[in-house]
């Protein structure tokens, strides 16, 4: 039975057990026409002393168009190196699919998003690059591009639809999904709505007929809620495709003392007199990423970081088909953290333990999108099992002499890995405490054939607060941050 709630022109569906989906009837947004035009794409915006964190995510998965496969190269990596090439390096190894592709042909893609690629790594399965806003992940049949800020993501489907002709290739599936807004009013055309995007995806059905798709929303439209546009019709064209999983975790609010580790200012602008603005750049980010514990995050895997001026952090980390990725913003106001990876573990929640032990949020969100064969591999998952009440994570920390801080994993700890891969949950040390966060509601559907989506938002807990508030603020400063997140529109409706 459906529920509809006429003031916020929405339906919640889906049965209990399920958690709560809502799909949003929002009014038609003006349409413009499809513009191809590159001019002024990936343009440097003036910093406005806030940033919207959140990411937009595609993930596109490519076949061979049937009577061109003389287009691609043969499906033989044995030539393929494990080793990871360095920075902006090619290495000789031989690329198919859409591994083939120049670099111009990315420059392009990237162009239409609004933003630009600063540095690369690569390994036998994958290309790994760093870009002005987030990240671009290259595999011989998926790409996933992820941009934050006010970047124009899907305006460089029509570039993909073209590009993958070029080499014999055509969209098989499509999947794109995205966090509500902060600051919906400064996002750029077609990011204006949620119904804006999607009639942008439908209006190429011209060049595709693959697009033709459905849109969810995930999690309350008075709250954090999650946009997910999925066009599905075939199988995925991909190694181990029935067991695909993406996890997301995004903070927000994170802990001040951890925040500062991301201005550049923080750190010595040259330490000898013939280091190169490149080299220092690397060296200061290179800094940053252990500062913050980052590195111990992503035991074993090739670290490719970036920080930026006057603030801000990008990571890519490659290991083996895998790939994790994190995105700091750490104004204060607007602080945010993401970390994303499509590592397969049967249990994440020494990992989820680790991230939020590193970066002390406030509160956040937390995603899954997976197929069937991959939920069926994880078990049953406690992040996404039984109520509100009984979904807790705890968190150690360490107490410090003048106040009590989480402390990013120890040497020892980051040495060491659990049996998922993770770095170990304890926080070690004498006088440990923790801090408790609980899911404050939790949202999931089946999508197409076989995508199960999961949404859940959490919140650290108020007794945690009043035993911790040199951590996390006392209860007069969160009701302030509470009320100028209202002010900026922050998870306020369907934006």
């Amino acid at each position: 039975m459906n529920n509809i709630d006429e003031s916020s022109n929405s339906v919640i569906v889906g049965p209990p057990e399920l958690g709560t989906v809502v799909h949003v009837l929002e009014q038609p947004q003006p349409q413009q026409p499809y513009d191809e035009d590159d001019n002024n794409s990936g343009e440097i915006r003036e910093y406005s002393g806030v940033f919207e964190g959140p990411e937009k995510t595609l993930e596109v998965v490519f076949r061979k168009i049937p009577g061109m496969e003389h287009l691609n190269l043969a499906d033989d990596e044995t030539s393929l190196s494990d080793s990871s090439s360095s920075h902006m390096g090619g290495g000789s190894a031989r690329r198919i699919g859409l591994r083939a592709l120049e670099r111009p042909d990315l420059d392009r893609i990237c162009r239409r998003a609004r933003c630009t690629i600063l540095s690369h790594v690569s390994n036998r399965y994958l290309d790994a690059y760093v870009l002005s806003e987030s990240s671009l992940f290259v595999y011989p049949y998926m790409l996933v591009l992820k941009t934050c800020g006010t970047t124009t993501l899907l305006r460089c489907v029509a570039a993909l639809i073209e590009i993958g002709r070029k080499i014999g290739l055509e969209i098989d599936w499509l999947g794109y999904n995205r966090k509500n807004f902060s600051f919906p009013g400064d996002q750029m055309f077609p990011h204006g709505s949620f119904h804006q995007e999607m009639d942008y995806l439908y209006s190429h059905r011209n060049l595709c007929d693959r697009l033709n798709g459905n849109g969810y929303t995930l999690g309350p439209v008075t709250g954090d809620h999650w946009f997910v546009f999925v066009a599905d019709h075939t199988k995925r064209y991909t190694w181990d495709n029935d067991t695909d999983r993406v996890l997301n975790i995004m903070m927000f609010d994170i802990d001040q003392d951890v925040a500062k580790k991301f201005y550049y200012d923080k750190y010595e602008a040259r330490i000898n007199p013939d280091e190169t603005d490149e080299e220092a750049t690397r060296r200061i980010s290179t800094e940053q990423t252990r500062a913050a514990g980052i590195d111990a995050l992503v035991p074993g895997a090739t670290i490719d970081p970036r920080a930026f001026e006057p603030c801000g952090y990008s990571m890519n980390a490659v290991l083996f088909r895998s790939y994790s990725t994190m995105h700091i913003t750490p104004e204060e106001g607007s602080s945010y953290a993401s970390f994303e990876t499509n590592q397969k573990l049967a249990n994440y929640t020494s990992l989820i333990s680790n991230v939020v032990r590193a970066f002390r949020p406030r509160r956040f969100v937390m995603t899954l999108m997976a197929d069937e064969g991959g939920l069926v591999e994880m078990g049953k998952n406690p992040l996404f099992a039984g109520d509100a009440c009984s979904a807790r994570i705890a968190v150690p920390f360490k107490s410090a002499p003048s106040r009590n801080v989480v402390q990013p994993p120890s040497s020892a700890a980051s040495s060491a890995t659990s049996s998922t891969g993770s770095p170990p949950l304890s926080g070690g040390g004498n006088g440990n405490s923790k801090a408790t966060y609980r899911r404050k509601d939790l949202a999931s559907i089946k999508v197409e054939d076989d995508v199960c989506c999961y949404m859940g938002n959490w919140i650290l807990e108020d007794n945690e607060y009043a035993n911790a508030t040199n951590d996390f603020g006392s209860s007069s400063e969160r009701e302030q941050s509470r009320q100028q997140q209202r002010h900026r529109g922050m998870s306020v409706g369907a934006s």
